[in-house]
């Protein structure tokens, strides 16, 4: 089983990349676990997200204290959390901005790339490319089928744009 934790901040979309990787999963014949784990719900407040993706059922149901994979869409979140807690020595870190650390880390500028394709800095769709690229779990294909879950017409177009430009993009560093 591999488990992602996502760190973000309210409306970033944190919640909703772990729920598209979680189907994407699905897609492909895994078993898919994705939940959050918020305060009080307002725009700019820490929020974390689950994932688990197995080839076999999952039956835990608490959150991930030993990631695998550690997602960062907010580089504030290093000055307000320890976002890097629980990490082991084989983690990887795929993180929204070149950022430093003893982790295998992927980096992607994704606030810009949302900015420019989206016109808003929604960074959810781009760290989804971002993971796909640092980890291979899911292919592109299967984020595409899954996206048409979650956004239709023009929003689907850019979203899936956002995702393979990031893909593209997402460097080791």
């Amino acid at each position: 089983m591999i488990e992602i934790r996502f760190h973000g901040r309210g409306g970033q979309g944190m919640v909703t990349a772990a729920q598209v990787l979680a189907t994407a999963a699905i897609i492909e014949g895994k078993y898919a676990q994705a939940f959050p784990e918020f305060g009080p719900e307002r725009r700019g407040a820490p929020v974390k997200s689950y994932l688990r993706i197995s080839d076999k059922p999952i039956y835990t149901r608490e959150p991930i204290l030993r990631p695998d994979v550690i997602v960062i869409a907010d580089q504030s979140l290093f000055r307000a959390e320890n976002p890097l807690e629980g990490s082991k020595e084989n983690t990887i870190l795929v993180v929204n901005g070149a950022y430093k650390t003893p982790l295998k880390t992927y980096y992607v500028d994704a606030t810009s790339l949302s900015m420019k394709i989206l016109g808003r800095p929604v960074v959810n769709t781009a760290m989804i490319g971002a993971v796909v690229r640092a980890t291979d779990l899911v292919t592109l294909r299967s984020v595409a089928e899954a996206l048409k879950k979650f956004f239709t017409g023009r929003l689907y177009d850019l979203n899936i744009k956002l995702v393979e430009t990031a893909y593209q993009e997402t460097a080791e560093i």
